[in-house]
C-alpha cells in the first residue's frame, strides 16, 4: 500500500532553501495523511478440517468435546483440524472446548522511501506529529457472525502478528453485527496511551513500520464455521513540523 504524504506550507511565503533541498525550518505546518489501510476477514482463510469426527458432527458443526475434567485438552483436540491462526480453551460454563479463530492483519507504512517528499527533511532525526484523526469505514460484509471488537496496533516492520509482545494497542473498532456497514467514517476508540504511541512512532519517520488489526472469533459448541468476507478500511489523518 502506497503512502501519500505532502508538504504543504502552513503560510505565504515558506519556500526551500535555494541550491540545497531543504525545508525551511520555519515550516511549521504539512500535511500527513496516510492512505487507506485496507483489512479483510475471510472466513474461507482459516484452514479448519471440519471432518475431524473428535471437533465437528456429520453436519459440520463443533462437538460438545468435554473438558472439565482436563481444560488442556482442548488445544491437543483443535490441533488435530487447525494448525495455525486457531487455538482451543475449555469454556468452563458449558464444560465443553470452544475453538477460537484468530485474526491478525498488517499494513506497512515506510514513509521515506514511499514519499520523495520526506527526502527534503531527511536531515532530521524526528518530525513533530499531530493526529487529527483515525476512523473507519466497512464497505462490504457477508459475514454470518458478529465480529467481536477489533483492536488497532501498531508495531516494528518485523511485526506481523497482534499477538507479539512488540505491538503496541493504540485503539480499538466496536463489535461488528452480522453483515452490519458503516455510512460513513467511525472514529477508533483510543487507549489512553494510544495517540502518544501512534505519535510517537510516526515522528520517527525514517524508520518503517506496521498498522496491524487483531481479534479472534469463538465457536462455540453446536456452531458451525462463520462464512463470508469482512471488507474494512482505516484511515489516518494528521499533520507535521519541524
Amino acid at each position: 500500500m502506497v503512502c501519500l504524504i505532502r508538504l504543504v506550507p502552513a503560510v505565504l511565503g515558506l519556500g526551500l532553501y535555494a541550491g540545497c533541498g531543504l525545508i525551511s525550518s520555519d515550516v511549521t505546518d504539512f500535511d500527513l495523511t496516510l492512505p487507506d489501510k485496507k483489512f479483510t476477514i475471510d472466513a474461507e482463510g482459516w484452514q479448519v478440517d471440519t471432518t475431524q469426527a473428535s471437533l465437528f458432527d456429520s453436519s459440520g458443526n463443533l462437538r460438545g468435546v468435554q473438558c472439565a475434567s482436563m481444560p488442556t485438552a482442548c488445544s491437543s483436540v483443535v490441533a488435530q483440524a487447525c494448525t495455525t491462526d486457531c487455538s482451543g480453551s475449555c469454556n468452563m460454563t458449558s464444560n465443553s472446548c470452544e475453538l477460537s479463530l484468530d485474526i491478525s492483519r498488517s499494513q506497512a507504512v515506510d514513509l521515506v522511501s514511499e514519499q520523495p517528499e520526506l527526502k527534503s527533511v531527511n536531515d532530521q532525526p524526528v518530525i513533530k506529529v499531530t493526529i487529527d484523526s483515525v476512523t473507519y469505514e466497512i464497505a462490504s460484509n457477508t459475514l454470518n457472525v458478529a465480529t467481536p471488537e477489533i483492536k488497532l496496533y501498531v508495531a516494528p516492520m518485523s511485526v506481523r502478528k497482534a499477538t507479539d509482545v512488540q505491538a503496541k494497542l493504540i485503539g480499538s473498532i466496536a463489535e461488528v453485527p452480522p453483515g452490519w456497514v458503516t455510512t460513513g467514517p467511525q472514529a477508533v476508540m483510543f487507549t489512553p496511551t494510544g495517540k502518544a504511541d501512534l505519535v510517537n512512532i510516526m515522528s520517527q519517520f525514517k524508520v518503517p513500520f506496521n498498522v496491524l488489526v487483531g481479534s479472534s472469533l469463538r465457536i462455540t459448541a453446536g456452531q458451525a464455521l462463520p462464512k463470508g468476507k469482512l471488507e474494512a478500511v482505516v484511515h489516518i489523518k494528521g499533520h507535521a513540523g519541524l
